[in-house]
């Protein structure tokens, strides 16, 4: 039983919670880029939330199926043919011998998770299946996908047909909110430097990738910034590098870095990072810790209450 690639797109990857409490050894999270929904994908299969999926970034792959199982996609909008038939996200889709997903062209979001109602026949690395695109290793021989590979699977299964309610389909058309907190050197920037990073005018950089997130627009001041040795860091943390453009931190970002960190993305929003493109403009948003806090508290419970309303 296997997966045939017959197209990989752009990078096509497995990806599944990471290798989250490794950074004392120097290894990144990793993971899926977007867990939020990588889990929503992976409850319309009653599979676990961090079951390993294929991760599908910008350009989608075509992939032939050999054996019967279901699979679900959620995330980033593609048009998208089974086999011959128009199919859409949020949905569990019923796949036969000789069947094909083809991905077309990106409507929105940055990338799509394919759940599927089997096991993925590959070896871990240090507890995770997920690829570490930049280290190369993990996944499937450590690499994005490409044609010709054939991903063997075990335990395949047929999953009840079911498709998310409205309210939990996810939309990445509207101009992303990303909430903040202050971040460990925020008292060394101007009050000028923190209402700039704030006021809207930043765009997703070309040179972002899964390592991190940089921006575009006016540099920040940083008359009052600190030198100072390398100190730590994990997704979602900005930092100020000498140009002014601030470099938020994601899932492969490095363990330390050495320039101020003028806030974080809270973990209730990091996911947001998976889903954006370049020149998308973003909002940011400072709020208290005890709100974020309270934020990650209803968004885990909305998971939660998920599989009773399916």
């Amino acid at each position: 039983m296997t997966l045939r690639v017959l197209k990989p797109g752009l990078q096509t990857t497995v990806q599944d919670a990471g290798r989250p409490g490794n950074l004392r050894w120097g290894v990144a999270r990793g993971g899926a880029a977007d867990t939020f929904a990588m889990a929503l994908a992976n409850l319309l299969l009653a599979n676990p939330l961090s079951h390993p999926c294929l991760e599908v970034a910008l350009t989608g792959p075509e992939l032939e199926f050999t054996c019967e199982l279901s699979i679900a996609i959620c995330g980033a909008e593609f048009d998208l043919l089974h086999n011959r038939t128009p199919v859409g996200n949020d949905q569990v889709l019923q796949m036969r011998p000789g069947d094909i997903l083809r991905f077309g062209g990106l409507r929105s979001g940055a990338r799509a998770y394919i759940a599927l109602a089997a096991e993925l026949a590959i070896d871990r690395r240090m507890g995770s299946l997920s690829t570490h695109v930049i280290s190369g290793f993990g996944g499937f021989a450590g690499r994005a996908l490409q044609a010709g590979d054939q991903l063997p699977l075990r335990n395949c299964r047929i999953a009840k047909t079911r498709s998310l309610p409205g309210p939990y389909r996810l939309d990445y058309r509207s101009r992303p909110l990303l909430r903040t907190v202050d971040g460990v050197e925020a008292h060394c920037f101007s009050e000028n430097a923190r209402q700039q990073l704030g006021a809207g005018n930043f765009t997703v950089s070309p040179q972002s990738n899964r390592m991190g997130i940089r921006l575009n627009g006016p540099p920040l001041p940083q008359e009052r910034a600190p030198q100072q040795v390398s100190s730590a860091l994990c997704p979602g943390t900005i930092q100020v590098p000498p140009n002014g453009l601030p470099i938020i931190s994601f899932v492969e970002g490095q363990t330390i870095g050495g320039y101020p960190r003028i806030a974080h993305v809270i973990s209730a929003d990091v996911h947001r990072l998976g889903q954006l493109t370049a020149g998308t403009p973003l909002n940011l948003e400072t709020i208290d810790a005890e709100v974020a806090r309270q934020i990650q508290r209803e968004k885990a419970s909305l998971l939660m209450k998920l599989p009773d309303l399916l």
